[in-house]
């Protein structure tokens, strides 16, 4: 069975309108997790729903730009099928205790340790910038959704460690069997080594002058008949 970047769902309206709906595009979702953040801030259970009420309005503009205000979605949208937009849209679930009361104050983020406030956001869209795809950045976050970005991520990553693979074992060295033993990283360690043949100093190892010979000693100071100068002393 193919594998899914995630799932998509069908929800209907008061007015019998179906939506599908998926994971926000990163663009909304920024917007949406501003707005979520305010829930923290809520003491009444009013509060809290405007703020869900708000957080759906933002989702609307991806899925049913009709609903422009916070009014069209109170008029369009049970409390329900609220809680479940919030979650398909951006992940966040309400808690039990929520549920059982159906109680928008007890909202709380599922407690992850990567969470939104934690997400290095920039540094992650920067990494798959670099395939050329779109113009700026504003058109990557218009285009994906996170479910997106982290299986491009996924793919980028395998895609350069399975090349640093077939270089390593060019020089002999298994990446895999390295990386199970928790030893150094052979690439990087590779790539030393490399860099210390290229510019002609030992194996690798800065401090080994065995094997200077040639220009290469003369330059450095050592080495066998370039490198050193000696004279012959003879016995009287």
């Amino acid at each position: 069975m193919p594998t899914t970047i995630y799932e998509t769902h069908e929800l209907e309206l008061i007015d019998g309108t179906i939506l599908e709906m998926s994971p926000l595009k990163i663009k909304y979702l920024k917007q949406f997790m501003d707005k979520f953040d305010l829930i923290k801030e809520c003491k009444t259970d009013e509060e809290s729903i405007s703020v869900l009420v708000d957080c759906v309005r933002i989702s609307m503009k991806q899925f049913h730009p009709v609903l422009k205000t916070i009014e069209d979605v109170e008029d369009s949208i049970d409390l329900p099928t609220i809680y479940k937009i919030i979650d398909i849209c951006a992940g966040v679930k309400m808690n039990k205790e929520a549920q059982d009361k159906n109680d928008a104050s007890e909202i709380k983020p599922a407690k992850k340790e990567n969470s939104w406030d934690s997400l290095d956001l920039v540094k992650l869209e920067s990494e798959i910038f670099v395939l050329g795809a779109w113009k700026n950045f504003d058109e990557l976050e218009s285009s994906i959704s996170m479910p997106e970005l982290m299986a491009i991520l996924e793919s980028i990553r395998e895609l350069d460690y399975n090349e640093k693979k077939f270089l390593a074992a060019m020089q002999g060295v298994d990446l895999d069997e390295s990386k199970n033993k928790n030893e150094p990283d052979p690439w990087e360690a590779m790539k030393a080594r490399v860099a210390a043949q290229v510019s002609g100093i030992g194996n690798g190892d800065p401090n080994d002058v065995t094997s200077l010979q040639g220009q290469k000693a003369q330059q450095y100071g050592f080495g066998i008949g370039m490198g050193l100068e000696y004279e012959v002393i003879t016995k009287d």
